[in-house]
């Protein structure tokens, strides 16, 4: 097993705060996001140009107007391909993006040009691969528009019961594009995801709830009483170190 091979943690984060969170647990790459509650959706401008000026990672940022399903009107599309030429001028270093018509298929007309609006960005097709009607298929579409990898649970509500499905891409693409397991990966279960798919590449949040601060408390009004939802160091780092010493006992050894 060669260096290079090494696993790589991606944490898609939901803020400032958790893309350097992820930073500091170690993490190979941000995902950065907002509305996690949604699957996620596009950040701010700001909220970009600031992780930007913050990370020494490579940032990609979601491209997804709206939470739902994958299947984009013209205007949505318009947005997408605005929000990409904002990642273009604020020097990310890849986005993460998906479209699917209402057969269920990859919608290669409209993703060809998001991907296109990317240029020498790198390009993740995201979990709306997991809606897919042929998974099969599908791969093969994402890998013609030019992909670098695709994030899927192998269409399960998480990865780890999608296994089975995510090794046998894996085997399909040979090579051609990055398979990463991403929905339910935990510092519990992320080495055991890896033995069951041979990924080289795994997708997280490792979010957690922080309690609030504020001391004034509106009765009545719970839903927005709450703390903020953060990536947690702590978790990443558990999940980077198992990552590493599994990496380790099959022979690799990283500086």
């Amino acid at each position: 097993m060669a260096v290079d091979s090494v696993p790589l943690l991606e944490v898609a984060a939901n803020s400032v705060a958790s893309a350097l969170a992820a930073q500091e647990g170690g993490a190979g790459r941000v995902e950065l996001c907002a509305a996690l509650e949604l699957g996620g959706v596009t950040p701010s401008y700001a909220e970009i140009a600031t992780a930007r000026d913050q990370l020494a990672i490579p940032l990609y940022v979601l491209i997804r107007p709206r939470g739902g399903d994958f299947l984009y009107n013209d205007f949505e599309c318009e947005v997408m391909q605005r929000d990409i030429e904002m990642c273009v001028a604020l020097g990310c270093d890849g986005v993460v993006l998906g479209v699917l018509d209402a057969q269920g298929q990859v919608d290669a007309a409209r993703s060809r040009v998001l991907v296109a609006t990317a240029g020498a960005l790198g390009v993740t097709f995201h979990r709306a691969f997991d809606m897919v009607s042929d998974p099969a298929a599908a791969l093969e579409a994402v890998i013609d528009l030019g992909c670098e990898r695709v994030l899927t649970s192998g269409g399960q509500a998480s990865a780890i019961d999608g296994a089975a499905q995510i090794r046998a891409l894996l085997a399909q693409a040979a090579g051609r594009l990055s398979v990463m397991p991403g929905a339910g990966v935990h510092a519990r279960t992320i080495a055991a995801l890896a033995q069951a798919t041979g990924a080289k590449e795994f997708h997280a949040s490792a979010k957690q709830q922080l309690p609030s601060r504020m001391r004034h408390r509106q009765p009545g009004l719970d839903d927005m009483a709450g703390g903020e939802w953060r990536s947690d160091a702590t978790e990443i780092r558990a999940m980077v170190t198992a990552l590493r010493e599994l990496s380790m006992q099959a022979g690799n050894h990283p500086p």
